[in-house]
């Protein structure tokens, strides 16, 4: 229920109003039954903006993280996602990808729509990054069409650290259903899960026009995290 409140008199109104979205592509989110919608994932505001442009819910994999902050504050925070229909998922460990699929598959197999960023985290500097492959194997398992998605724009009006977005007319693209039921039993084949998960990301580039990395978008990310100059802070006068 307070799903709907948000987006019909809270938040959808406000973002639709402030941001102005020009949307493409919405006749591709089916009116029924299951589905994954797939984006590029730019700015925290991706969370709300996409939600509130599709007619039907749809349900994100969220990071734990943002269930299990301290205080007040991290109370609020973890009420707001699940309120707004998000489920949270640990990525750290070596089973936090099953633990993905399957809250997923969970979701798929209400019949419902799914929504996923298969980047696996926000992109920091604006460019597309290599899938994970999750997103193969719950379409391919669940036998589901994906909706590649693109959001334009999200990147300059809330680029990750930016607490509160900048006012700005943003752009949502939605491409053609991909079927990929050719795959229907290799949910366990390498080449087939990195294949499905490639045409995936291909789509997403299509639509969104960004440049390509061909790398895990957390490894690009740590490694420049590690090659930067530490901070230099000034000496105390005593």
């Amino acid at each position: 229920m307070f799903y709907y409140v948000l987006k019909y008199v809270v938040l959808g109104p406000v973002l639709r109003l402030l941001f102005r979205p020009r949307i493409e592509g919405l006749e591709s989110i089916p009116e029924e039954g299951a589905a994954i919608v797939a984006g590029n994932h730019l700015s925290f505001s991706d969370h709300f903006l996409m939600p509130a442009i599709i007619k039907r819910r749809i349900t994100f994999l969220a990071k734990a993280e943002y269930f299990t902050g301290p205080g007040i504050k991290g109370r609020l925070t973890a009420a707001f996602f699940r309120s707004a229909g998000q489920i949270p998922v640990d990525r750290s460990g070596k089973d936090a990808g099953r633990a993905a699929i399957r809250e997923g598959l969970g979701v798929l197999d209400k019949g419902e729509l799914l929504g996923i960023y298969p980047e696996g985290t926000r992109s920091h500097d604006g460019r597309l990054y290599k899938g994970k492959v999750g997103v193969a194997v719950m379409a391919i398992t669940a036998q589901v069409p994906v909706i590649p998605c693109a959001m334009v724009g999200t990147f300059e009006i809330q680029p990750p650290g930016q607490v509160v977005p900048k006012i700005k007319r943003v752009a949502i693209r939605f491409g053609e259903p991909l079927d990929f039921s050719r795959y229907a039993g290799m949910e366990n084949q390498k080449a087939a899960i990195r294949a499905v998960t490639d045409e995936i990301m291909y789509a997403i580039l299509e639509l969104s026009g960004q440049e390509y990395v061909d790398e895990y978008a957390a490894k690009v990310k740590a490694a420049e995290q590690d090659a930067a100059p530490p901070r230099k802070f000034p000496k105390l006068r005593r």
